[in-house]
């Protein structure tokens, strides 16, 4: 991976930063973005890199951020596709609220897919890393925009796989519950069913990327917890289901 350009969106705190200060350190080139242009100036400065501060999410930011990655290095051998935003609780979640989510954890990602593929597979090889959450395979309870902008970037990355892998496309899709970032701080009763299997430092999460970047590994998993839910969901969903729906029953109690 040393020498390799990378960007990574959303690096102006908490996963993103993290693993963009783990990609430079192992030797690679790191482009820092944030919608928060100071932050990822600062990031930057601090691990060596370069920063471009716009919105990743729209399709102006997108075709900036691969344009001076193009002007810099002359393209792109990763993209970590890491900034979302959790907005909105329960059906009461607006309209405004809906379409954020889905700008930035799905259509950010499809924007950046339609602008890379192309010399990606011109040139027989490319990485796809989309920040998905373990909410993208499970479910998290209260933000039902989160939730289904997850579930559906999963899905998003999961065709990519299936269409592209045999023309050396390399997606993957990193699946953490509880990080220590502003999100999980900020996440009310939501924080203590986050913290049943412990809230992971950031740089945790970077760490798990990084081992996952050299066996390719579809779902990169930092809470192996995951794994075990997942298939639980799928052995017997009816079951899975009853079973959060009593963790919802313990949140409102808390709630009250």
């Amino acid at each position: 991976m040393s020498g390799q350009r990378m960007v990574v969106t959303g690096a102006g705190h908490g996963i993103g930063r993290a693993l963009a200060t783990r990609l430079a350190a192992e030797g690679c080139r790191v482009l820092v973005n944030d919608i928060d242009a100071g932050a990822a100036e600062q990031v930057a400065r601090e691990i060596g890199a370069e920063a471009v501060g716009c919105d990743a999410a729209s399709e102006d930011g997108v075709a900036e951020l691969v344009a001076a990655a193009g002007d810099l290095w002359g393209g792109v051998d990763v993209w970590f596709g890491n900034a979302g935003v959790e907005r909105g609780r329960g059906l009461q979640a607006s309209e405004a609220d809906w379409a954020a989510s889905l700008e930035v954890n799905l259509l950010a990602h499809v924007r950046a897919a339609r602008l890379l593929m192309p010399e990606w597979l011109e040139r027989g090889h490319g990485r796809f890393v989309v920040t998905a959450s373990a909410a993208g395979l499970l479910t998290m309870l209260g933000s039902p925009t989160y939730s289904a902008s997850k579930h559906a970037v999963v899905a998003f990355a999961e065709w990519l796989s299936a269409t592209y892998r045999h023309r050396g496309i390399v997606v993957q899709a990193v699946c953490p519950q509880g990080v220590r970032t502003r999100m999980v701080e900020q996440a009310g009763p939501m924080k203590a069913v986050l913290e049943h299997d412990g809230i992971l430092p950031p740089e945790r999460v970077a760490d798990a990327v990084w081992e996952a970047l050299h066996d390719d590994r579809f779902l990169i998993l930092p809470h192996p917890e995951v794994a075990a839910y997942y298939a639980a969901r799928a052995q017997d969903t009816d079951r899975w289901l009853a079973d959060m729906n009593k963790v919802q029953q313990r949140m409102e109690a808390l709630e009250r």
